[in-house]
């Protein structure tokens, strides 16, 4: 490994904390430091590798970057390999997923289709799977659209969504789709919504709701379906209101 980074040094093209890092990382992911395992002190990792305090510390701060690892101070501190954790993993693919979506990377129509190959199943999976108290959470996520229409309607309207994907009881589900959601639902001013839009939803949630209630599941994700298309259509024409030549993306 030595002679990896004197030759990235010599050459140019990669700094060496890259080289540090990448190497740690492969480490991390391919399961040789695990979770919860303390990383070799600063003397050993500059010895391994060749390179002196100030890049093994960037290093360091690259792979904090990534939430591969953290470090504590104290008698018993040091660098750790990071247990995952779900929010912050979806924290950070919000984040990339917001940049492209800024950059006009991706389009609405991608950013939906993500949606649809991810909370149709999870709404057929969650009729399946879901417990009592799950239920009872997405009865409360339900709202009046006949009321003042606000943030709480927009918390609840994300609630109901995010307690589904939990209902079909795989974490990935969770982890990949609600960044999209969050981007969407950011990226489109919900006060600007066509007029009936709140109804809409609101009829279409507790349709879903009355098929998870009744272990339907078929008919939940027929009609998960039919409800991300229609906020599709809905988060298009806003998209197209937003572009001074009336482009779509």
């Amino acid at each position: 490994m030595k002679g990896v980074v004197a030759e990235v040094n010599k050459s140019g093209r990669r700094p060496a904390y890259e080289v540090v890092a990448d190497a740690l990382r492969a480490r991390i992911l391919e399961g040789e430091l695990t979770p919860g395992t303390r990383l070799p002190p600063d003397a050993e990792l500059r010895a391994e590798f060749g390179v002196g305090q100030s890049t093994v510390r960037e290093a360091i701060r690259s792979l904090e970057s990534g939430n591969l690892v953290h470090t504590t101070r104290g008698v018993t501190g040091g660098t750790f390999v990071s247990t995952p954790n779900i929010g912050r993993m979806s924290a950070h693919l919000e984040t990339g997923v917001t940049l492209l979506a800024a950059a006009d990377s991706v389009t609405v129509d991608q950013l939906m289709e993500v949606r649809q190959l991810t909370e149709v199943p999870a709404a057929g999976a969650a009729a399946f799977r879901h417990t009592e108290a799950q239920l009872s959470e997405l009865r409360a996520a339900l709202f009046d659209p006949t009321g003042a229409i606000g943030p709480e309607t927009y918390a609840s309207n994300h609630e109901f969504h995010r307690v589904l994907l939990r209902a079909a009881d795989n974490p990935l589900l969770d982890l990949v789709t609600v960044p999209v959601f969050r981007v969407l639902s950011s990226r489109f001013r919900r006060d600007t919504a066509p007029e009936g839009f709140w109804n809409c939803v609101d009829t279409d949630h507790r349709a879903i709701l009355a098929a998870v209630e009744q272990r339907d599941s078929m008919t939940a994700m027929t009609l998960m379906r039919r409800h991300l298309d229609h906020l599709g259509d809905v988060y298009k024409q806003m998209d197209l209101l937003k572009r001074p030549n009336g482009s779509p993306r």
